[in-house]
């Protein structure tokens, strides 16, 4: 009778053990508007990311990339980092990421144009690559693209399993006149999100960022 039992917890062990592992890792891409207005709020987006550094742990991955006039492509990630599990060389990472960051913000220039989606296809691209467990996407922008002559953007992206996170979308000259231009916008860039299998959610009190990344 012992024996039997024994056997049973032993095959109850093997199935409980041949899950596989849950990946916990977390990878973040932030996309950082540089157009117009927007060149003015690069301190506020300075905050976001030594924020978002913050809350990241040894095993977690995060790139920043500006978006410009052709946003897909990697000359457009200004910095990047996969932290190491040793907890004192990922510190050493974050403070190099941030450097990086800092000679980013005392020589950016106002771009042209607006290319949000290209800018959106790579951030896929790169959590595609590191396969974490949580993937979220990060745009620091008022959601007006603007594409130059013979771009080509109309594409049919999936967001599977990823969260898109709009952050301090500040309203156009224009949306104050008709705030149905506002509202239309967040709306399509909410329904291109969720019909392609991704979440999405608008910021603007910058508060409420905190927990974001682990929930």
């Amino acid at each position: 009778m012992k024996l039997r039992n024994y056997a049973v917890l032993g095959l109850f062990v093997l199935v409980g053990c041949s899950g596989e592992p849950v990946n916990r890792t977390t990878g973040v891409y932030m996309l950082l508007d540089t157009s117009g207005t927007y060149a003015d709020e690069i301190g506020k987006a300075q905050q976001i990311i030594s924020y978002t550094l913050a809350q990241l742990e040894p095993g977690d991955s995060f790139a920043l990339a500006r978006i410009d006039t052709g946003s897909f492509s990697e000359k457009d990630i200004v910095a990047k980092v996969s932290l190491d599990t040793r907890p004192s060389t990922s510190n050493a990472q974050k403070r190099q990421f941030l450097a990086r960051v800092q000679e980013f913000v005392e020589s950016v220039r106002p771009s042209p144009y607006t290319d949000i989606t290209g800018g959106l296809l790579q951030a896929l691209e790169y959590l595609d690559e590191k396969d974490p467990g949580t993937k979220t996407i990060l745009i620091f922008s008022d959601l007006k693209e603007d594409l130059k002559e013979g771009y080509v953007r109309d594409i049919d992206a999936r967001f599977d399993n990823v969260r898109v996170v709009a952050l301090n979308v500040t309203k156009l000259r224009s949306d104050n006149i008709d705030p149905r231009q506002y509202l239309d916008r967040l709306d399509a860039w909410r329904q291109r999100v969720e019909q392609s299998g991704g979440t999405w959610r608008v910021i603007n009190d910058l508060d409420n960022l905190e927990k974001l990344l682990r929930t």
